[in-house]
């Protein structure tokens, strides 16, 4: 799964949020279902974050400063951007294409596979809600 971020501090003078300068950094951690960590690295005041997983269910996303002098120095108001992006929507099919040297037939069937997993994916997420006793318009229990 792909992710973007940008941060801002505060500024008192404009009282708004302003972006942040290049020495703060973000340290992002994702951890899967049973708590394992599938991601845990230091990143720049923006940035753009991958990882995957394999087990189905909720996954923790955390994301700290690695610089407190700054929040502090910025009114203690940090503001994240953060942006997900799930299923199929997370391939760039033309940059593949390129990279790969794909026909648009190639292409086209590349894309279909990726559904046929993404659906796959969909149906175990729901075998696994089932298995919980939970229903699709019900939440996932958090353990």
């Amino acid at each position: 799964l792909p992710g973007n971020y940008r941060t801002q501090l505060w500024d008192k003078q404009s009282e708004s949020f302003l972006p942040s300068t290049p020495g703060l950094g973000m340290h992002v951690e994702v951890k899967d279902p049973d708590g394992k960590v599938v991601l845990s690295r230091q990143y720049g005041s923006e940035g753009r974050f991958t990882f995957t997983s394999h087990t189905p269910g909720e996954h923790q996303i955390c994301l700290h400063s690695n610089s407190t002098r700054m929040a502090l120095f910025a009114g203690g108001k940090l503001r994240v951007h953060l942006d997900i992006q799930v299923g199929e929507h997370t391939n760039n099919y033309p940059e593949i294409a390129a990279k790969d040297k794909l026909t648009e037939l190639q292409l086209r069937a590349r894309q279909l596979l990726d559904q046929v997993e993404q659906i796959q994916k969909e149906q175990n997420y729901q075998r696994v809600r089932r298995g919980l006793g939970v229903g699709v318009g019900k939440p996932t229990p958090h353990f």
